[in-house]
């Protein structure tokens, strides 16, 4: 692997770890009153890991293997009809992500997730409905994580061999998880330090979580129909409707 590829691997998984599977539900684990428990924050960021490790293994073998067949099948004009209207469709519903009611849905998930992340009010709870939690977050944000994805597609076309695409994927991974680990490492050696940072990183996401996920949404959507409209003349057959011709 050459430095550009692993540097922007690197920037992506970087990237990543600020989402709110990989950074705030470790921040929640780590503001419960009282030692910390350490064994449920490593237990959530190895399902974590473990999930997206699983996904971004399958989505190269997937893409590695269908090769020609895959880039066949969706530029079809169907798939790509589809495509625009599913990019016009996370955009509108963008627009209503981050409005009043929403942010008022958000704060009661958030808070929801909260118990379950704590395991009750002493954090003596089952590992399963925290481990149910860091599986929930992976589906939800895997499909909107762009630096992600764009990670994967990087893999896909690179040439490493298969053990270099696990090492390099692995790698992803753990770095995706390094700022939590730091923080739960500093959480451990310096509390008293420490919680005040971890309380405004806490108070910041709770206060902006449905404004971050409505831009996320709508790029998402941005990008796929513009994509979209790229792939197959589709642009110029849109416009020519309109009466509007390129060239």
């Amino acid at each position: 692997m050459d430095l550009i590829t692993a540097g922007s691997l690197a920037l992506l998984a970087l990237i990543d770890s600020t989402s709110f599977g990989t950074l705030l539900v470790p921040i929640i684990l780590l503001m419960i009153p009282g030692p910390v428990r350490v064994g449920r924050i490593l237990a959530y960021l190895a399902t974590v890991t473990t999930c997206y490790f699983g996904l971004g293994l399958a989505l190269v073998s997937g893409g590695r293997a269908l090769g020609g067949q895959l880039t066949a099948l969706l530029d079809s004009p169907l798939l790509v009809w589809a495509q625009l209207v599913v990019g016009v469709a996370l955009v509108v519903i963008s627009f209503r992500i981050d409005t009043v009611r929403a942010r008022q849905r958000t704060d009661e998930r958030i808070a929801r997730w909260r118990e379950r992340a704590t395991g009750g009010v002493d954090g003596s709870g089952s590992l399963l409905p925290l481990m149910g939690l860091a599986l929930g977050a992976v589906a939800v944000e895997a499909a909107s994580m762009l630096p992600y994805l764009g990670a994967i597609g990087l893999l896909a076309s690179s040439p490493l061999p298969g053990l270099g695409v696990v090492a390099a994927l692995l790698g992803y991974c753990v770095v995706m998880i390094a700022p939590a680990l730091v923080l739960l490492v500093a959480r451990v050696l310096a509390r008293a330090r420490v919680e005040p940072l971890l309380g405004r990183i806490n108070d910041w996401f709770v206060r902006h979580a449905a404004g971050a996920t409505s831009w996320i949404v709508g790029i998402v959507g941005f990008l796929v129909a513009r994509d979209a409209l790229a792939r197959g003349g589709l642009l110029t057959e849109v416009l020519a409707r309109f009466g509007v011709e390129i060239g």
